[in-house]
């Protein structure tokens, strides 16, 4: 069984991990990392991934997630993704192209278990720039919903 935890850095994808970590132990299970890094500059910045006035270097960025992640998960599988870049898929948001991602490499590491972290990944109201609704809905894996990093 692989157990899949996409990790952005962000308090909740930590708690993801913390769990996926624990439940793997448990059992004996493949725990896998996945970052996805966003191609568009703009995106980067306006969720405050990049300080203002710092270059945004998507490999260093991909390369300190990985360091975060390791320190929460030492025996965790790492992988990281580009997201398809903007100006080959115009029509999608950077949002859409994480998700595909992340459902992408679900499928093909035939995961079990996604660990999320989102704050509204099963809300009836779902944000546009919300991923955990469209990586919940497939049928594929089952999925545990961190919503509190506690």
């Amino acid at each position: 069984m692989t157990l899949l935890v996409p990790y952005d850095g962000s308090e909740l994808s930590e708690a993801a991990l913390q769990r996926a970590t624990q439940f793997g132990e448990a059992f004996d299970q493949e725990v896998v990392v996945l970052v996805v890094v966003p191609t568009d500059e703009d995106y980067v910045r306006e969720r405050g991934l990049v300080d203002e006035g710092e270059e945004y270097d998507s490999e260093l960025f991909a390369l300190e997630l990985r360091d975060e992640a390791e320190k929460i998960a030492p025996d965790a599988t790492f992988r990281s993704e580009r997201a398809t870049d903007p100006e080959d898929e115009p029509y999608a948001s950077t949002t859409m192209n994480i998700v595909r991602t992340i459902r992408q490499v679900a499928g093909e590491l035939d995961a079990e278990i996604v660990f999320l972290g989102s704050e509204n990944a099963a809300s009836v109201s779902q944000p546009l720039s919300s991923i955990g609704a469209p990586v919940s809905n497939d049928p594929r894996y089952d999925v545990h919903i961190v919503r509190h990093p506690d």
